[in-house]
């Protein structure tokens, strides 16, 4: 893989964990985005799985140079509780994989897998953590809006409570309550934007799916394990 798409993975994989993402402004409080907030719950509360197209785009501010600029696109598997499979077609073959306990990012070209290990509320404060059935929107954010008209709305969700992020974008199809993409910035100023099409639901994916098997011949990295040799919960 080569470092501009690895940095793209990275990008990703931050965005899942932390999500420390940056203000934006222009939001004005309203009825109605808690409304659509109330729709995008209940939408993700009533499926149990989901699998969509993606398209992602990172832009890394390099310190004291140009910033770079990353596409990539794939498929996006998502399944309660906690599991995912992003796989990725373009610029190059590359997979992210998560059972909820581990996490693995699987490089085919290179012949090599990262594992790390992960607790069970690892999605919180992500912006994909409503898609598989972790957390309470109106419970755990401030809810606004850049605009509550037109066939999308993008919702601005600020933490309750102090939180290693400041604020949370999901664009969302208003009628529906679908998420078709969301945004994140980090604390370093690089922000990764992924749009999701040709939503399909409760397809009721292969649990092996969410699991990584290393083939013989794949070095295998391991994260070291927490402290006590517990994994996080």
């Amino acid at each position: 893989m080569s470092n501009r798409s690895a940095g793209g993975l990275w990008l990703l994989v931050l965005a899942l964990i932390t999500a420390s993402v940056a203000r934006a402004d222009g939001a004005e409080p309203t009825d109605c985005a808690k409304e659509i907030a109330a729709r995008v719950q209940a939408r993700y509360d009533g499926v149990e799985d989901l699998e969509a197209r993606f398209t992602q785009r990172s832009r890394s501010v390099a310190l004291g140079g140009a910033a770079q600029e990353f596409e990539a696109s794939g498929v996006a598997v998502f399944a309660k509780p906690g599991r995912m499979r992003w796989t990725y077609d373009k610029p190059e073959p590359s997979l992210v994989v998560s059972d909820g306990q581990t996490l693995w990012i699987y490089d085919p070209a290179a012949r090599e897998v990262q594992e790390f290990p992960v607790g069970e509320g690892f999605l919180s404060g992500t912006a994909v953590q409503f898609l598989l059935g972790e957390g309470r929107i109106l419970d755990a954010f401030d809810v606004q809006a850049e605009q509550c008209t037109g066939q999308s709305v993008r919702l601005l969700l600020r933490p309750r409570v102090d939180a290693t992020y400041e604020l949370l974008e999901l664009l969302v199809a208003p009628k529906t309550g679908d998420v078709r993409g969301t945004a994140v910035v980090d604390l370093f100023g690089n922000r990764t934007d992924v749009s999701f099409e040709s939503l399909r639901v409760d397809r009721h994916p292969d649990p092996s799916r969410f699991h990584f098997e290393a083939e013989a011949g794949v070095r295998v990295l391991r994260a070291p394990e927490p402290p006590g040799g517990d994994r996080p919960r």
